[in-house]
């Protein structure tokens, strides 16, 4: 296995509070919430860490309150890490778990401005990580204010350098941009990919980020499964989904899909209805875990009932 490097540029203390109902203009009376370090490629760190895959999450954090809980839950758990200190505070992030109706509300605050020279000591962090030459790269999440819209084009940069594959899994200019520059697979949900394509048929929205530069397009759907696009195989693309709903949280669920992805690669394995099947099963599991971060131990059971087929672009 190769190395799995993950950088979030944009992390987060994350609270899930799980709520029997949620009643509109009420009190609602809570249990403490479960407390992470969290951000999509530090989720994406740990469903492949959980899985015994090498791994490596870089992420900026501040020394505020925020800062401080969230350097003291990323060490007590174990998965190696390096954080490059910043001025600004850790945003948090709140997921409300509506057990009854297996409902999440998400509140996500804004991420902290960092300065050209804390954008530099991330850069700098990337590439020493990157120095062996060998590993899988994955770039997750928003960007903060005052962000260059291309930071995640310049990590596919430095991954290519290096002799290493990059996914990237980000929206808006961002996504373009890193499609541009090669990115190895990039995967937005249904809504991001219409947000950055401003085109409506997912079909045709993934195909034009391969017609820009992206080698692999795995689009996220919900309960409408996943598609995956190859620029090898412009002809037909992969689609795989469960044969029943799932309910539960959903918040890391893009984040399993991509820690499969990562994991798939690091093995060796360039096959994208593989990568497909791995990605689908894991995104399940995540969804039957109460915060994100970890997948249910019947990914295996769940990979087993999909259904996958193989379908002609018109």
């Amino acid at each position: 296995m190769k190395r799995i490097v993950t950088v979030t540029p944009s992390p987060a203390v994350d609270m899930t509070y799980q709520v029997q109902r949620i009643t509109p203009g009420s009190t609602h009376r809570v249990a403490a919430p479960l407390i992470r370090a969290g951000g999509k490629g530090l989720n994406v760190a740990r469903v492949a860490h959980q899985l015994g895959f090498p791994v490596l999450a870089l992420a900026p954090a501040g020394s505020g309150a925020a800062g401080a809980e969230f350097k003291a839950e990323l060490s007590s758990s174990g998965m190696p890490h390096r954080i490059i200190p910043v001025e600004a505070d850790t945003r948090r992030s709140i997921a409300v778990v509506d057990t009854s109706k297996a409902d999440t509300i998400i509140l996500n605050e804004p991420g902290a401005y960092l300065s050209a020279a804390e954008w530099h000591c991330l850069r700098v962090a990337v590439k020493e990580s990157l120095a062996s030459g060998e590993g899988i790269l994955v770039g997750s999440g928003s960007l903060p204010a005052g962000a260059d819209p291309d930071f995640y084009a310049s990590l596919v940069a430095l991954a290519h350098e290096a002799g290493i594959r990059a996914i990237i899994d980000t929206s808006g200019p961002g996504m373009v941009s890193a499609a541009r520059a090669g990115a190895d697979l990039i995967k937005p949900n249904h809504h991001e990919l219409r947000e950055a394509t401003g085109e409506d048929d997912p079909v045709v929205a993934a195909r034009q980020l391969i017609g820009m530069g992206a080698q692999r397009v795995m689009v996220s759907s919900g309960a409408a499964g996943m598609m995956i696009f190859d620029a090898a195989d412009p002809a037909t693309y992969w689609h795989a989904r469960l044969p029943y709903g799932l309910g539960g949280n959903p918040t890391g669920a893009g984040d399993a899909a991509v820690a499969a992805a990562a994991a798939c690669l690091s093995e060796g394995s360039p096959d994208s209805e593989q990568i497909l099947r791995a990605a689908t099963a894991w995104s399940a599991a995540a969804v039957l875990m109460p915060a994100a971060g970890e997948i249910s131990p019947q990914y295996e059971e769940l990979a087993d009932q999909l259904i996958v087929t193989q379908k002609e672009i018109p």
